[in-house]
């Protein structure tokens, strides 16, 4: 009976994860040496689960998926525990384990995620040098970058691309062109896991609680959403002075000439200076007028905007960003001329006008969070106005600290700033003892004027 029993689990553990070779032989002995194995990998007890794990991986290593699910967590446990030499020699194992999932796996194994924590071990346990470490995370992503998700993996990358170009082993442009990658992709996954989040934080303050499910799932993705923000702070403290335009002035000078006509080349090397406020240069006119006369497009005219801008005519760069927008199919690039626009409206004080526009802008690139802060301080700027009474005047503050906060969750970058912003707005926000005064704990609060939202008042 329970031979029958434990070929019962192990079948199960096969169809859940949808590993088993319809055409391949599974003995019995496998099966049975893989149920030993996974219940004791379960509860952790590594040291029992070994002898099962170690003749798994020599003799059955088709098995199932459930072997390189739970091996690579017993693995990782012996490299936690080991040091020296030891330590590399589990390392340098786990990496093969990690092949092997592959050869047996691979419609269940995300290739460049795969690849990708390879190259992590790699650098983690400092095996092998820093540029093959880099070339381990370039395969990983040529691979198939849509399967990495890790915030440590996409900044470590970049983190070894910026030690090789002060080692004289990478060009600086190199490292340019991948901090735009690395900014991009943090946010990019950050996004999605705040989307996520936010879900949860609507069903939240509508009334409605989580289950204990949904509260795990919470937690989580705030988790890795902090990871994203340390990561994200630190690949622009990785670039640190690289990416001023005391660099790339002169890098772009050098090369103006030979790519005066390369409208690739105009479009890429613009928006570097474009981007980091390198607009006042003669290059960047330069670079602008060459571009407009080559072709004159969507980018050329937000460019021609920036230095209408700068010439202080706003009815120009309005009509240049407009013509943008209206022209560009790139949807980052027509997110930055709506970002421009709202800008303009929001420094006229059309707060209404300017908070649509930012919302377009995030319907374009949802990774801006600077929208996000815009809007959470035109949201505080008007608390005053905004409310009825004392109490729902400072409730507007919540509503501000909610908002600032997603500009962190969907730019990591920003989190630093989100955070401390909101902290500041929620420091504004009625306190516990006028929340239990005017009973108002667990309600919800109507907004007018332009805001015309709401806001629920949190449980005491």
């Amino acid at each position: 009976m329970k031979t029958k029993l434990t070929t019962l689990f192990a079948a199960i553990v096969l169809m859940m994860t949808g590993t088993a070779n319809l055409n391949a032989q599974i003995s019995e002995e496998c099966i049975t040496t893989g149920s030993i194995f996974v219940e004791a990998a379960k509860v952790k007890n590594y040291e029992a689960a070994r002898p099962s794990f170690e003749k798994l991986r020599k003799d059955c290593p088709n098995w199932s998926l459930a072997l390189y699910q739970y091996g690579e967590r017993l693995l990782k446990a012996d490299l936690k525990k080991a040091t020296g030499d030891a330590k590399t020699a589990v390392a340098q194992d786990l990496i093969s384990f990690l092949k092997q999932r592959e050869q047996y796996f691979p419609a269940k194994t995300p290739a460049g995620k795969n690849a990708s924590n390879q190259a992590q071990i790699l650098f983690d346990n400092k095996i092998g040098t820093k540029k093959s470490q880099y070339d381990a995370f370039n395969a990983a992503f040529a691979k198939d970058a849509a399967s990495i998700s890790s915030s440590k993996s996409i900044y470590t990358r970049f983190k070894l691309a910026v030690d090789l170009f002060k080692a004289n082993e990478l060009p600086l442009q190199n490292v340019f062109d991948l901090y735009d990658e690395t900014q991009e992709k943090l946010n990019k996954e950050a996004t999605k896991l705040d989307g996520k989040l936010q879900k949860l934080l609507d069903k939240e303050e509508s009334g409605t609680a989580l289950t204990a499910k949904e509260a795990r799932r919470k937690k989580g993705y705030i988790t890795n959403l902090k990871a994203f923000a340390t990561f994200g702070s630190s690949t622009d403290g990785a670039m640190g002075e690289l990416g001023n335009c005391e660099n790339l002035i002169p890098l772009y000078t050098k090369d103006f000439e030979a790519n005066k006509n390369d409208v690739a080349w105009l479009k890429k090397s613009a928006g570097r200076l474009a981007g980091k406020d390198c607009t006042d240069s003669d290059l960047f006119v330069s670079m602008v007028e060459e571009l407009h006369r080559l072709e004159p497009s969507a980018r050329s005219a937000q460019y021609l905007g920036i230095l209408a801008l700068k010439r202080g005519d706003e009815a120009e760069a309005e009509k240049y960003f407009l013509q943008a927008v209206e022209l560009e199919t790139d949807p980052k690039e027509k997110a930055k001329s709506l970002f421009r626009l709202a800008e303009t409206a929001r420094k006229k004080g059309s707060y209404g006008k300017a908070r649509g526009l930012y919302n377009r802008t995030l319907q374009e690139d949802p990774t801006m969070g600077r929208c996000y802060l815009r809007i959470a301080a035109m949201y505080a700027s008007s608390a005053n106005n905004c409310g009825d009474s004392v109490f729902n005047k400072r409730a507007v503050y919540w509503l501000a600290a909610n908002t600032a906060e997603r500009a962190g969750r969907v730019s990591p970058s920003l989190a630093k700033t989100a955070n401390a912003t909101a902290v500041s707005y929620r420091a504004k926000a009625p306190d516990k003892s006028m929340i239990f005064n005017q009973n108002m704990g667990g309600k919800t609060i109507s907004i007018g004027c332009w805001i015309r939202s709401s806001v629920r008042v949190p449980n005491l």
